[in-house]
């Protein structure tokens, strides 16, 4: 399926390029647990910093989200999504360790590879994907994924040219030692506009990871396409942007390069925060917003675990739009030009089951993947799939 054979998408092929280096673009076992137990372009060291914080006009006070197509049914326990240059989409499988390739317009899969040294346990197994910054030269693809000792990030290269189920190349393991659990593996991966390489690490259960700076778990990383840690990280020689996080499943950038990433809670709330460098997010000291200690990172909006366990974040339309595990359920959180707390909304409640991933696709597009194949939910007979959403 090159670019090649679809000139019909010629005209947005450059938007969704952008997009796909914008990927993000998935509370413990309970991170949907029924029960609910314990349940680029500026190269600077900090992209959350924001420019002008007037880049456009703030978004609606009430917003939309509306289902216009399944993409692509019978998928089994995806969980990351990469948007290729001409629309089509890659999607891994976490339990099967395998990348899938579906054509943006017709659903069509075409299995691209497997993943070498996957080992799929619990919440571990294949799980983040991103391309490559140089994607249009180089065409590698990053994966995050848990392997029998840790968790890891690789990057392989993608020839398309090759016969279906072997279009991947060797891993070449840019950074490993993350942490594993079988609970709390983090997962999420993307490139941010600073085009440094961010990774969400979960704390695997072990909470006292989130505070210990030399520790890989309860993190968010940043690092150089290579793996080493990138120039200008708050931490010398470290890999450690942020700290305090239970488990990070979704990362996003708005046009003011303010970082945005989803917060698994435990009993209590879920979190999205906004992320700055250095900044401590409390856990396990403190979950949701507490104004006793200023130490702590608040964060810019939070919710019932019962409403949200969320997973992956995009940024479209002045918003960020949070999916939500166990919540069942697409969270809108207006963000640009709001000032104070955001008045959240919520779409798509308990129709289309636990969503796991969505991705900004330009304009007012998104791609948001159901997650009812994880062992957690109550699939039917087309999950899993990917839908097309169109939001305001």
């Amino acid at each position: 399926m090159l670019s090649a054979h679809h000139p019909r998408r010629a005209a947005a092929a450059a938007v969704l390029a952008a997009a796909a280096l914008l990927l993000a673009t998935g509370c413990s076992s309970d991170d949907d647990g029924p029960s609910g137990d314990k349940s680029a372009e500026s190269g600077s060291a900090d992209p959350s910093a924001s420019p002008s914080g007037d880049a456009a006009d703030a978004p609606p006070e009430k917003g939309s989200a509306e289902v216009t197509k399944t993409l692509a049914t019978g998928l089994k326990s995806p969980w990351g999504l990469a948007p290729l240059p001409d629309g089509d989409l890659l999607v891994s499988s976490r339990d099967e360790g395998t990348i899938t390739r579906i054509d943006g317009e017709s659903g069509k899969k075409t299995e691209v590879g497997s993943v070498p040294g996957v080992a799929a346990a619990g919440e571990g197994g294949l799980m983040g994907l991103a391309l490559s910054p140089t994607y249009a030269s180089d065409h590698q693809v990053y994966a995050y994924f848990t392997t029998e000792s840790d968790n890891r990030i690789a990057r392989m290269l993608y020839d398309e040219k090759k016969p279906s189920g072997q279009q991947l190349g060797a891993p070449d393991t840019v950074f490993k030692d993350i942490p594993k659990g079988v609970i709390h593996n983090g997962g999420r991966i993307a490139f941010g506009p600073d085009k440094m390489l961010y990774a969400g690490t979960g704390e695997t259960g072990e909470t006292d990871l989130a505070q210990d700076k030399k520790s890989l778990g309860g993190k968010i990383l940043r690092l150089t396409p290579d793996g080493d840690p990138a120039p200008g990280n708050p931490f010398a020689d470290s890999p450690v942007y942020s700290l305090g996080h239970r488990n990070v499943q979704g990362l996003d950038w708005d046009e003011d390069k303010r970082l945005w990433a989803s917060e698994f809670g435990q009993d209590t709330w879920d979190e999205l925060n906004e992320i700055k460098a250095g900044d401590n997010y409390g856990w396990p000291e403190v979950e949701g917003k507490d104004d006793s200690d200023d130490a702590f990172h608040a964060p810019v909006a939070q919710w019932k675990t019962s409403e949200a366990s969320p997973s992956g974040v995009a940024y479209a339309k002045g918003s960020v739009w949070m999916a939500g595990l166990r919540g069942e359920r697409l969270w809108r959180i207006p963000v640009r030009g709001v000032t104070g707390e955001p008045k959240t909304e919520a779409f798509l409640t308990e129709k289309y089951g636990r969503l796991r991933t969505v991705v900004a696709a330009g304009g007012d597009k998104l791609w948001l993947v159901t997650s009812e194949t994880d062992s957690r939910g109550t699939p039917g007979k087309e999950d899993d799939r990917i839908l097309e959403v169109r939001v305001k």
